[in-house]
């Protein structure tokens, strides 16, 4: 039995492949790009476009093997309104079509999937557990709400599938939307916030989510749907408010009217000039609470990295990559 990792060369996928790989596994990595991980010494690496259903079907497959699909396009970089869908959809939900189409070819049911929180769009409830109403706010989230119908249709075939929804996922290798904050607090700029900050923001840790493809598989990939946040969520003031300490920042916090900056995204929206994308601006005051209890009573997982150390990690990060520009651009004029 191999593990195939789908998108393999992206944020969870490389950790999960360094993962298994020290377990003793046999991986094999299909992606678009291949990067330098170390890993790649030892896991073999294949070029697959999962929006071509013959590039997928390249790839050997045997009955006994077992499937992760973490090929997806995200919600950073903002796309404008009118490219959504075209962007979103070829990958998110056209590649899981034809990764689920070449695994039924080949004889093989077993598949970890992973979509996102932002199929339950607005709060309903607090915490929000894996039966919350399903009512995405944009294209993403309805593209990922696709896939998991298309793991229902599967599934009634024999198809073994747990699904998995994270919170934002954080950690080395990626920032994303969180640069533009960073580059507020260095400049010692005001950093605004949608609302007052009183309500909890929830992250996940990549290694958490790799964790959480481990413990699908030692679970025997069950047909069920599990969150992934992290426990504990702080106040996006105190998150915050900690972060720019830790930068030795004079920034302040800036607390604003939710629904007059809502109303000002969405026009910018409307004429193509995002700055936000609006299934993170819409929700962004509310209470968006994981409940994660399924996945730890069900799988055995729990999530081993708090909110804060992430978010500083990350920044952490983020002046080391722009420390080691400075000194580059030093050697160059030197």
């Amino acid at each position: 039995m191999k593990h195939i990792i789908i998108g393999g060369d992206g944020f969870v996928g490389s950790h999960l492949a360094a993962d298994l790989a020290a377990m003793g596994e046999s991986v094999l990595v299909a992606d678009i790009h291949k990067s330098g991980h170390a890993h790649y010494a030892s896991v073999p690496f294949l070029a697959v476009d999962v929006t071509r259903a013959e590039s997928v079907e390249s790839i050997p497959l045997a009955p006994e093997d077992v499937v992760y699909n973490l090929s997806a396009k995200m919600l950073s970089p903002i796309v404008t309104r009118a490219e959504r869908h075209d962007f979103f959809w070829p990958v998110n939900y056209h590649g899981t079509q034809n990764i689920l189409s070449w695994m039924e070819k080949n004889g093989a049911d077993r598949l970890v999937h992973f979509t996102t929180d932002m199929i339950y769009g607005h709060s309903v409830s607090v915490p929000q557990d894996e039966t919350h109403p399903a009512k995405p706010l944009g294209e993403y989230g309805e593209s990922k709400l696709a896939t998991e119908r298309l793991a229902d249709e599967y599934r009634a075939k024999g198809f073994r599938i747990p699904i998995f929804r994270p919170r934002l996922i954080i950690g080395p290798g990626r920032l994303g939307i969180l640069v533009k904050l960073f580059k507020l607090i260095d400049l010692n700029l005001p950093v605004p916030m949608i609302g007052g900050g009183n309500n909890p923001y929830q992250f996940i840790s990549v290694f958490d989510c790799a964790s959480a493809c481990v413990a699908a598989w030692k679970a025997d990939f069950p047909n069920e749907a599990y969150n992934l946040g992290s426990d504990d969520p702080p106040p996006v003031k105190r998150l915050l408010g900690d972060l720019i300490r830790h930068a030795g920042s004079k920034s302040i916090l800036l607390p604003t009217p939710a629904a007059l900056v809502k109303l000002t995204l969405d026009a910018l929206d409307a004429v193509n000039m995002p700055i936000m994308d609006p299934e993170q601006y819409k929700i962004a005051d509310e209470i968006c609470i994981l409940d994660t209890s399924k996945a730890k009573r069900e799988l055995g997982w729990r999530p081993q990295y708090r909110d804060e150390d992430m978010l500083l990690a990350a920044y952490t990060e983020y002046r080391k990559g722009k420390d080691a520009l400075k000194q580059a651009q030093r050697s160059l004029a030197a």
